[in-house]
């Protein structure tokens, strides 16, 4: 791309993000709002996925354990400090150093797991801190807990958290581009190439996949976060769901793993598609077709749709 075009692009996405944060000031119905803040975070949770399952090649399907960490990490800083508004609003930037903290703790023992086995385990450290979390009483046990609200209207108070999830993922976008520029980023791809090459290439594999890893957790803690204080009530049902999880692994591979606009088309394609399943189908059957259509992209779409665009736009590495 030209510097003309790069110019253009940055227009275009900045007007977006203007357009999307002007939106709830606009007085529409709370289900647009609530829905535009269900796509900017799982729009969030799949661009941060993407830097350890994309770039580096390492499919994490426990990635809903960080989301949940931030969600209850949020709960008790409002719980224990007795946080206002705005506090709990701030709280969000511990609860994601919380979430990137213990993905460096169990990052490094797990990251010398490859392939399956490394999908298996971190699997099953979703499900490990989804009992842990059941079973602390004062964690709220299998009863939950409830966060205060905003004394203010609905819509007020929806808008400030769309804003605030907004935000969120913008920073974890443009994340994902530097990352996709960088060295940082050239070296992820070369382990998900061949990790062994790599390493006799000079590059420190074990150092930039525990990297990867914590950033990847960052941004869903964060995001956890904001939508503890969102639905006013946590529970490990809700925000340790493994649906999530699956979710997030679909939409970056679905959109394109390794890129910037893969893991952003698929989750706004498949939050709008999961949108009209739980309106108008079982949540069994939701389920099965959301299964389907993973083994689907898994085999007959390795590189996601982003590789049409890429032929059709000449979109390069993005």
């Amino acid at each position: 791309m030209s510097f003309q075009s790069y110019r253009w692009a940055f227009i275009g996405w900045l007007a977006l993000i203007v357009m999307l944060a002007v939106f709830p000031w606009l007085m529409p119905p709370v289900y647009f709002v609530s829905l535009l803040f269900t796509v900017c975070m799982y729009v969030t949770l799949a661009t941060s996925w993407n830097l350890i399952g994309g770039y580096a090649g390492y499919l994490s399907f426990g990635h809903v354990a960080f989301f949940g960490i931030g969600a209850y990490t949020t709960a008790l800083l409002m719980k224990g400090l007795n946080l206002s508004p705005a506090g709990t609003l701030l709280s969000s930037v511990p609860a994601g150093m919380v979430a990137m903290l213990i993905a460096v703790i169990v990052g490094y023992p797990c990251l010398r797991l490859r392939g399956p086995y490394f999908a298996v385990v971190t699997l099953c450290f979703a499900f490990v801190v989804d009992l842990g979390v059941k079973n602390l009483d004062f964690l709220g046990g299998p009863e939950g807990l409830w966060l205060k609200s905003m004394d203010l209207p609905i819509e007020a108070i929806r808008g400030i958290l769309f804003e605030a999830m907004l935000t969120i993922m913008v920073l974890s976008i443009a994340l994902a581009y530097w990352t996709s520029r960088s060295k940082f980023g050239a070296g992820l791809r070369a382990i998900k190439e061949d990790e062994e090459v790599a390493q006799t290439m000079a590059i420190n594999a074990p150092r930039l996949k525990i990297q990867a890893f914590a950033l990847s957790a960052f941004f869903p803690g964060m995001a956890g976060s904001i939508y503890a204080y969102y639905l006013t009530y946590i529970h490990t049902d809700i925000v340790f769901d493994m649906m999530i999880s699956i979710l997030i692994v679909l939409m970056a591979l679905f959109g394109g793993g390794g890129t910037v606009l893969g893991p952003i088309i698929g989750a706004v394609s498949l939050t709008l598609i999961n949108e009209g399943l739980s309106t108008f189908v079982k949540a069994e059957l939701a389920r099965m077709i959301y299964g389907c259509l993973f083994i689907g992209v898994i085999i007959f779409m390795p590189d996601g749709i982003i590789k049409y665009f890429k032929k059709e736009k000449g979109l390069g590495s993005v």
